[in-house]
């Protein structure tokens, strides 16, 4: 089908070509990528862009010997295309398949994991590290994008690379003025200067001909022509920046350049000590629709490759996100809360903010890819009489755990956290699975833990996180709602209050969040062989109600957790403490959660039957406990 990329199956095929075909490949791995992801979904936009700088990449250096570290991943696809993968491209993102990120155990090209933005740069520099320590001879060669490089992890990394200008490390940034949005804050302002000025070559050039210029005559006026020198490339060169931390700068250059950009790491690979490449990318280059509309296409479900339409599914209506159902019960609290702000760290679409950003703009704040920033930021806010609502996912707001515990909690201090995408996350795999915040939130003092069962929960709890005066976390899924009817106004929820949503008394199912449909489903398969069971929304794991579930263990000795996160210090031990405490050691309990490994990417249904969090799995777990009589606790998932 492709007259040069079907012939390369390693990097080392593409190293044996003329370079003057090189941007004949690239035309052909654009088209293989938009072809391909066009069936299966997945990161296009930004990988589009990169296909030049990945294709230079390889050629030039001698991967795998030499590393190339990408930050993120979502940039690696043409990587992946040229390092022996291109034939699992139709697996892409599917349980067992291709992977949609850089994974060391599935490529010797994947130099190391990665999910989260801003790790390239300490990962790279930990490798060079490495290697002068073992004293062996390879390059590495760090990929970051323009919107993760002021991450707090990215920043410190480049700080400390200023301290080893004897080392070997090459870092390119790619700068396609985007992360998932548009880029923001200070850095951004700093590269579109360097963008919307002269060349780092060109400005070069003139201050060597306006030196040239200058009489030399004299110590004193050598001296003053040294001064005068470093002023004026202070004043012209655009990476001063990144110089006076240590760094030589270059760019920037044009990313879709390929021959030129074939020439530059040829030099460069030459050069010693730390290195700044600045290349300028298109994110969706070479593809009208991704160009068009590049936030779109940064993460796109399956489409059509000549319209770029998604396309269309079948099958009933289905119900708001939980994403918008957050967005818009934002912007209606904010109409009587004229201290409420809402926080996100890079992504307004995702978390549903940016439609309040726009209703508000002088009360939204985008921090950019720095979670612990936003989470700090929001203390302080806080301190001030402020109402912030931090929108981050779950995923990613592991990385401000410190300020959660450090500068929110042990203040006291009224921030809302309200975590998106909680849970199983399908086709994004380990690196984004939602499924530690229940374990890591719950064991923080101070802090409110809360998960809701359908639309309608989820907006009476924001309305009573508002109004809390304290720490207080919103944990709610990726995905629909349960398509139940919205109700006008809001309620507010007992902090600490779960409801019997079903009465039995031969099991009951203790759910929390999401988990609660799968109970009802579960009860529902059960009652048809004659089981009548209880269901609990716990609505809280933090503070648990422990007279609801005192009340329960005395009228049934068998129960079951039921939580979309990790069992290890979640939901269920919440309810084993609990009963401890109470004295109550005749319960038979079973914990059904997430077992205590990192669960691969793929369909989230496939995803729940691996953790046995499907309906029909938790009745028979239900109908083997009820043969066993014995008391016993058990707070282990298979």
């Amino acid at each position: 089908m492709y007259e040069y990329l079907d012939k390369i199956q390693t990097p080392a095929d593409l190293r044996a070509l003329d370079v003057k075909v090189l941007p004949k490949v690239a035309e052909e791995l654009r088209d293989f990528l938009v072809s391909s992801v066009s069936q299966t979904g997945g990161h296009l936009g930004a990988s589009l862009g990169a296909v030049e700088m990945t294709l230079a990449m390889h050629y030039v250096y001698d991967t795998p010997q030499d590393r190339i570290v990408w930050d993120v991943g979502h940039q690696a696809y043409g990587h992946k295309a040229i390092t022996g993968r291109r034939d699992r491209f139709p697996t892409l993102r599917q349980y067992e398949g291709l992977c949609g990120f850089p994974k060391r155990n599935e490529s010797e090209y994947d130099t190391f994991a990665v999910g989260h933005a801003g790790t390239a740069l300490s990962a790279a520099f930990g490798m060079a590290l490495g290697r002068d320590m073992l004293k062996k001879d390879f390059h590495v060669v760090a990929v970051v994008g323009d919107a993760a490089i002021p991450n707090g992890l990215a920043m410190e990394a480049l700080n400390n690379i200023g301290d080893h200008p004897n080392m070997n490390l090459t870092v390119v940034l790619n700068d396609n003025e985007m992360s998932i949005s548009p880029s923001v804050g200070g850095m951004t302002a700093y590269l579109n200067k360097i963008l919307a000025g002269k060349s780092y070559n060109r400005a070069k050039v003139k201050i060597e001909k306006l030196i040239d210029g200058i009489p030399k005559v004299g110590h004193q006026m050598l001296q003053m022509t040294h001064h005068a020198e470093e002023a004026l490339k202070g004043f012209m060169t655009p990476g001063t920046l990144f110089e006076e931390l240590g760094l030589r700068y270059y760019g920037p250059i044009d990313g879709h350049d390929l021959l030129t950009l074939v020439e530059i790491f040829k030099r460069v690979k030459e050069l010693k000590g730390p290195i700044m490449l600045h290349v300028i990318t298109q994110k969706g280059k070479g593809y009208g629709p991704a160009e068009e509309n590049p936030e779109k296409f940064h993460g796109v479900t399956v489409f059509d490759k000549v319209t770029g339409k998604t396309t269309a599914a079948t099958g009933p209506a289905v119900a708001p996100a939980y994403t918008k159902i957050f967005g818009d019960t934002m912007i209606e609290l904010a109409k009587d809360h004229s201290n409420l702000v809402g926080i996100t760290a890079a992504m307004p679409e995702g978390t549903g903010l940016k439609k309040f950003g726009e209703t508000y703009p002088d009360r939204f704040v985008d921090v950019g890819i720095a979670e612990g920033h936003a989470v700090c930021m929001a203390a302080g806010m806080a301190c001030e009489g402020i109402k912030p609502v931090v929108a981050i996912y779950s995923t990613f707001l592991q990385r401000a755990f410190d300020q959660i515990i450090h500068d929110v909690c042990l203040q006291k201090l009224p921030v809302v956290f309200a975590l998106d995408r909680g849970g199983l996350v399908g086709e994004d795999g380990e690196t984004h699975q939602g499924v530690f915040d229940l374990s890591y939130l719950r064991c923080v003092p101070n802090m409110v833990v809360m998960a809701p069962a359908d639309e309608n929960e989820m907006r009476n709890m924001l309305y009573t996180a508002v109004e809390y005066n304290g720490p207080i976390a919103l944990r709610y899924p990726r995905g629909s709602g349960e398509g139940v009817a919205i109700e006008p106004g809001f309620k507010k929820i007992e902090i600490g209050k779960g409801i019997v949503v079903e009465e039995g008394k031969q099991y009951a199912l203790l759910a929390i969040g999401r988990m609660v449909g799968v109970a009802k489903a579960a009860r529902s398969i059960l009652k048809k062989e004659g089981l009548e069971g209880a269901v609990v929304n716990m609505r809280f794991v933090k503070p648990l109600d422990e007279k609801l579930l005192v009340s329960i263990a005395q009228k049934t000795k068998v129960l079951l957790t039921l939580e979309e996160n990790s069992v290890k210090g979640g939901f269920g031990s919440a309810i084993l403490e609990a009963l401890q405490k109470n004295g109550i050691t005749d319960c038979a309990v079973k914990i059904i959660g997430i077992p205590d490994r990192y669960i691969e990417h793929g369909k989230p249904q496939l995803q729940r039957e691996q953790c046995g969090l499907e309906p029909s799995q938790v009745a028979e777990e239900v109908k083997k406990m009820l043969k066993d009589s014995s008391p016993y606790m058990l707070g282990v998932v298979s």
